[in-house]
């Protein structure tokens, strides 16, 4: 009974741990959001009497080139990749899903599949970024789908190995065996229990593409510069850093360090409870 006592301890400690750190993510995720949209128009307001100015209590971040509040344009910055990683983690989720269900329909399909994803996985990664936002024009649009893209592999091996658990399994053969489609066992047995895999795979890729789109937009083939994006405000500190401005990439880059450590941390959470192996040590 001890062994099961402190394994039902353990799990119930690591959910609540995983419990508070979502309540944290999302408190943080409103205070971004909230703060752009409060804070918006601070974040392209030029001011030419007040130019690099170091931080201090009117600009708790400093200020740029042209005068403009630097935690404005950090908190903008930080909202705009967190949109840009929300629909690109799930663009790139839904992608792997479809995938890997199709891997399903029979071996040929499981056969492309799995070609398909070691191709991509053989080429460089930041190469096919850049390739891909390219050949779209640049823009916003353009650094969704690339990173969308470009991070489903991964998760999709993920879910085609839990796939052939799920279709090995013996409710699913006696839902076979009682006459049951294969859209019925589909969406009544194998989806569902794919959910909690996709919601961890989302989590894990959301800061991949938080950083992407920010490596992207800082090698000039991502976000146009007009926006204050993390990587314009980073691209834009290289040429001042020398001087001794170092607010101008410092505070940008921490604050596009701490938001992806948060996801990711969020992320691993989620993982070790949804696998029983590691929910119970």
């Amino acid at each position: 009974m001890m062994p099961s006592v402190t394994a039902t301890l353990r799990f119930d400690n690591r959910r609540l741990r995983t419990l508070l750190i979502a309540l944290a993510t999302l408190l943080a995720l409103g205070l971004v959001l909230t703060g752009s949209a409060l804070l918006g128009e601070q974040a392209t307001r030029p001011d030419f009497q007040a130019r690099l100015l170091p931080p201090g209590i009117d600009h708790w971040f400093g200020t740029d080139t042209l005068g403009r509040d630097l935690f404005s344009r950090t908190i903008e910055g930080l909202s705009l990749s967190l949109w840009v990683g929300l629909l690109a983690a799930g663009l790139g989720t839904l992608v792997a899903l479809v995938l890997a269900v199709i891997s399903t329909l029979g071996r040929p399909f499981d056969a492309a599949v799995g070609l398909l994803v070691d191709m991509i996985l053989g080429l460089p990664h930041l190469v096919l970024l850049i390739l891909i936002a390219f050949a779209l024009g640049g823009g916003t649009q353009a650094v969704i789908v690339a990173v969308a893209l470009t991070h489903w592999p991964r998760l999709t091996r993920l879910l085609r190995a839990e796939l052939l658990q799920i279709i090995n399994a013996d409710y699913v053969r006696l839902s076979y065996h009682f006459g049951k489609s294969h859209g019925f066992v589909l969406f009544h047995h194998v989806l569902p229990h794919l959910m909690p895999q996709c919601l961890v795979g989302f989590l894990l890729l959301f800061p991949h593409a938080i950083l992407h789109e920010a490596a992207l937009t800082f090698l000039g083939f991502g976000l146009t510069p007009g926006q204050p994006a993390i990587g314009v405000l980073l691209a834009e500190s290289l040429r001042y850093l020398s001087a001794g401005h170092w607010w101008l990439g410092v505070f940008p880059g921490l604050g596009l360090l701490l938001t992806v450590l948060i996801f990711d941390r969020l992320g691993a959470s989620m993982q070790a409870l949804f696998t029983p192996r590691e929910a119970q040590t």
